[in-house]
């Protein structure tokens, strides 16, 4: 066979196959996540949006539930099995953990060609790095010591919005007088441990929820401002819901939005369901800070850990999640759904509401001292063993009535100790 009847043979067996075999597959891009309520789901489209546009497959691996323990155990036998996504959402110390096993791949070059150490605040470009490069990349800040208020509810109740403590107690008290559920609230250990964080913040202060939660100090965690914080949980439960057992945050959210309930405490993705309904900061619903938390910012920052991949296809589609997850259009339009702060120190905060700004604004005061502090409820504070831990006790104790506070501190220690 000549060259030509060669060349028209090899033409002859092309034209039999599929376009796809013949031109390069677009490289995929698998993210393990739980934003799966209706705001987060809006906020996470715009990102699958965008990494299609680029010309890569996203394949989406949400997974409800648990405030991400359940996608957790998902991406934990995925790693065993040798089958990581691209990308998962992880958090806070859980990135060291996860670097330290050697799965997570190199994104320095993506960092240098996109300035992070210049546009990211130093410490959250800390908690994005193992062993000095970066593995990981921001998407957002969460502020978690919030307290969300239905203006309308409170007229009706005659409530004044609190800002201590007592404050609290009375504006529950009245609206609990006028027929309202004052405090919605989800029955999940993490929930639970969200309010009980904020009321940790409120009376031992920033130094003192960071001995408690960061450092693990015994003194703090058994003393007696750790028993008058139990026993500020104790009364909040009062005003709960008693059959809010499983009930996930975002229908606990709904009640406030629907006018059933007066207040929720929970971290600023709150106001994504705010936002998916049509209301209004300011004006349909009210954002201050945990009564007692003025001035102090307790964070968690959502992240993406990239895994190391073989397939250069893959790998530039990883790549280009990563880069697109700190650019200015996706993160107006990402934080705007998802209701957090920005990431990056150069966004124009013109777009975003009364309740971003004002973080923004608080973010930035209390990175000035002691008042930035990791959240525990939220996989920034600890490891996932101790939290669990406090999860635990904070949870047995909220849904026992007769529970003691001075036992339940010795409770915490204890576990504490125990899962170290």
């Amino acid at each position: 066979m000549n060259a030509i009847n060669r060349l028209a043979a090899v033409v002859s067996l092309a034209s039999l196959l599929p376009l796809s075999a013949l031109a390069a597959e677009p490289g995929t891009v698998e993210v393990t996540h739980w934003w799966t309520s209706g705001g987060e789901k809006a906020a996470v489209d715009t990102l699958r949006k965008q990494i299609e546009q680029d010309g890569f497959v996203w394949k989406d691996n949400a997974v409800a539930g648990g405030g991400g323990a359940a996608a957790m155990t998902v991406l934990k036998s995925r790693a065993v099995a040798g089958n990581p996504p691209a990308a998962a959402q992880v958090k806070g110390p859980d990135i060291q953990d996860w670097g330290a096993l050697g799965l997570l791949t190199n994104l320095d070059d993506v960092a240098k060609a996109n300035d992070w150490d210049a546009l990211l605040p130093r410490k959250v470009a800390d908690i994005m790095k193992y062993d000095g490069h970066y593995v990981a990349v921001p998407v957002n800040i969460h502020r978690v010591n919030w307290l969300w208020i239905n203006p309308q509810v409170f007229a009706k109740a005659g409530a004044k919005v609190p800002t201590t403590l007592d404050e609290l107690f009375a504006a529950a008290d009245k609206l609990k007088a006028a027929g309202f559920v004052p405090l919605a609230h989800g029955g999940q250990p993490w929930q639970d441990s969200t309010v009980f964080e904020g009321v940790v913040l409120s009376i031992l202060g920033p130094k003192g929820y960071h001995a408690a939660f960061v450092e693990l100090d015994e003194k703090t965690l058994t003393g007696a401002q750790m028993i008058k914080a139990f026993s500020t949980l104790q009364r909040l439960g009062t005003y709960m819901d008693p059959n809010r057992a499983g009930r996930d945050w975002n229908v606990a959210a709904a009640e406030v939005i629907n006018g059933k309930a007066g207040m929720q405490i929970m971290g600023d993705w709150a106001k994504s369901e705010w936002t998916a309904a049509g209301k209004i900061a300011g004006k349909d619903y009210e954002c201050v800070a945990f009564p007692g938390t003025q001035g102090s910012f307790a964070y968690n920052i959502d992240s993406l850990v990239m895994f190391r991949l073989k397939d250069e296809n893959d790998i530039k589609a990883q790549n280009d999640l990563a880069k697109v997850a700190l650019e200015p259009a996706f993160q107006t339009v990402f934080n705007q759904n998802k209701g957090s702060l920005p990431v990056r120190q150069d966004m124009d905060m013109g777009p975003f509401d009364a309740c971003t700004q004002k973080s923004a604004a608080d973010f930035k005061a209390a990175e000035q001292g002691d008042g930035l502090q990791p959240s525990m409820a939220h996989n920034m504070a600890t490891s996932l063993a101790v939290q669990g831990a406090i999860f635990d006790v904070v949870t047995n104790f909220l849904n026992d009535p007769k529970a003691d506070p001075a036992k339940a501190v010795k409770q915490l220690d204890s576990a504490i100790k125990s899962a170290k």
